[in-house]
């Protein structure tokens, strides 16, 4: 996910924590589920799934399942995704609201692209 320091930010989102924990739930679900669709493309690949996430999106990196830039820059999202799991007290409000409101492309490219190869690996076998 490319960023813009500083982040360009509501500030009422900032100011309404509900808002924020709406915000913030709601990203950290688009990058588990995201993470767990890599996982288990490669565990229907017939392939030993990884211990970290950065290491699952690098196989599908490896195997042209998405591009390997997209992939290093999913590992870093992985990274956000467990700080949101592990520090939630310790977030950048404004950095999440950013990476919520102008930086989704990646997960929406990352689902197109394994929906493919989904597709494709369907039509080999039939």
């Amino acid at each position: 996910m490319s960023s813009t320091w500083p982040p360009v930010v509501d500030r009422t989102v900032l100011a309404d924590r509900t808002a924020r924990e709406v915000v913030t739930l709601n990203l950290f679900v688009a990058l588990q589920q995201s993470l767990s669709l890599a996982a288990q493309w490669i565990a229907d690949a017939g392939l030993s799934v990884p211990q970290s996430y950065t290491e699952t999106l690098d196989h599908l990196g490896a195997r042209n399942v998405i591009p390997p830039e997209l992939a290093q820059r999913l590992a870093a999202a992985s990274g956000l995704r467990n700080l949101i799991a592990h520090r939630y007290g310790a977030l950048d409000w404004g950095r999440v609201h950013q990476i919520a409101s102008e930086q989704l492309d990646d997960l929406l490219t990352f689902c197109e692209l394994l929906a493919q190869a989904a597709k494709a690996a369907d039509a080999a076998t039939e």
